[in-house]
């Protein structure tokens, strides 16, 4: 299966880096497709734990090409970060490579995504504050700064001072700081000699590997319920984490496309603001925070939790045409005795079965559950599906029926190693 693409099903934090790592240990190149710093992927090898940001996860493999396409919106100074922590763990990142087609993230504009929120007030969105938006909607109202602008010092001086001056305006406006545009323009600079190794046409690099037959995974940050269009709007990231998203973010065609994974946990979790229909706001979603350990990679925020709602994740499969479905941190649910399983909406006394169609009626969805009888045993050891207790297996047919998508694989812990595969992909 020469082109995968890993995304997420729910509302991020599914465990897409596992995933994806698992999967990019047979790949020749991992191309991330979108996002910026605002996500985190955490893999465990070999009981040593990486946090991943900006890095695609195929940098945590040998032999692995890992890119950053020009849907990714970089900031490089935290990039060099990690790049540099990653070094001197022994990873070997010499391999990455950049779109000189991604945008860059200025200090100018992280402080934007402070003075939005504060504008706000109480409508908040929630943001990380590393200047995703504000850099994605530099790149829509064309005054964006991309890495290729970093071999033009003249044109990155211009840019700098047309992006910076309504910006200023509003810093002065709400009692921030305003910023000298020649000392951001200096900061950029400085990064220009090493990341010019780095730079390259991620579309044709990436293309040309396909036709000779090479295995290219794309990652997605976020996830579905994110995305700017298909998402919870306007409780959504800046980007599309969908399929469609790796096409434009990584500069390939549709039928390029071999499979599509969905990355899903087998409960659902959320951070930030927005409606989420299966929360458990109670001690039984902070028992199960405390035992998925649920807690951002990026931002440390305690994420939501809910049972799992195969509504999202059906919506998931039809938004993206999933073709497989890799299910996250079973384990977790061993233990309880009855697991409520989400099978639909209940809307102003009405039933809904599909997504409702706009953001009031979602925000009012109360869900409709079906209870699957739990297991008691440790799963952890299990590397097979038959190793799994029968309660556990019904679980999965169930998930998979409602879902409406196989599921390929099942994670069992976090390590690389726990992991049950039913369907090898590649």
């Amino acid at each position: 299966m020469p082109a995968v693409i890993v995304l997420g099903a729910q509302w991020g934090d599914e465990g897409k880096g596992k995933a994806t790592d698992q999967l990019g240990q047979n790949t020749d190149y991992v191309v991330k497709f979108n996002g910026g710093n605002n996500a985190g992927h955490t893999v465990v090898i070999d009981g040593e734990k990486y946090a991943l940001h900006l890095l695609p996860a195929g940098i945590l493999s040998e032999g692995v090409t890992p890119i950053i396409g020009n849907g990714v919106v970089v900031d490089i100074e935290v990039m060099f970060q990690e790049i540099d922590e990653m070094a001197s763990r022994g990873v070997d990142c010499s391999r990455l490579k950049v779109s000189s087609n991604a945008h860059i993230i200025p200090s100018y504009n992280r402080l934007m995504d402070q003075a939005n929120e504060r504008a706000r007030g109480k409508n908040q969105i929630g943001t990380t504050g590393r200047g995703i938006g504000p850099t994605y909607a530099d790149k829509m109202n064309r005054i964006g700064i991309r890495i290729q602008d970093l071999f033009d010092p003249e044109g990155l001086a211009e840019k700098v001072e047309a992006a910076l001056a309504p910006k200023n305006e509003i810093f002065a406006a709400v009692g921030m700081e305003t910023l000298n545009p020649e000392v951001v323009t200096e900061e950029l600079l400085a990064y220009a000699d090493r990341i010019r190794p780095m730079m390259c046409d991620v579309s044709l690099e990436v293309n040309e590997a396909l036709d000779r037959g090479d295995t290219v995974l794309f990652e997605g940050g976020q996830a579905t319920m994110l995305d700017i269009d298909h998402g919870t709007y306007p409780f959504v990231t800046s980007s599309n984490p969908t399929a469609g998203g790796a096409l434009t973010g990584a500069g390939v065609g549709p039928t390029r496309i071999d499979r599509v994974i969905g990355v899903a946990k087998a409960y659902t979790t959320r951070v930030g603001e927005g409606p989420f229909p299966t929360e458990l706001d109670d001690e039984v979603g902070e028992a199960l925070r405390i035992k998925g350990g649920e807690f951002g990679v990026t931002t440390g925020r305690a994420r939501r939790t809910g049972w799992f709602d195969a509504v999202v994740v059906r919506y998931a499969t039809r938004i993206n045409g999933l073709t497989d479905i890799c299910l996250t941190k079973l384990d977790v649910l061993s233990g309880y005795p009855l697991i409520p399983v989400c099978v639909a909406y209940e809307i102003d006394g009405v039933r809904a079965e599909e997504m409702p169609l706009d953001q009031a009626g979602f925000a009012k969805a109360v869900p409709v559950y079906e209870e699957l009888p739990g297991w008691d045993e440790d799963i952890s050891g299990c590397r097979t599906f038959e190793e799994l207790p029968a309660n556990a297996q019904a679980y999965i047919a169930r998930l998979e029926e409602l879902s409406k998508c196989r599921i390929q694989s099942i994670g069992v812990g976090p390590g690389r190693e726990a992991t049950i595969v039913r369907y090898p992909l590649i």
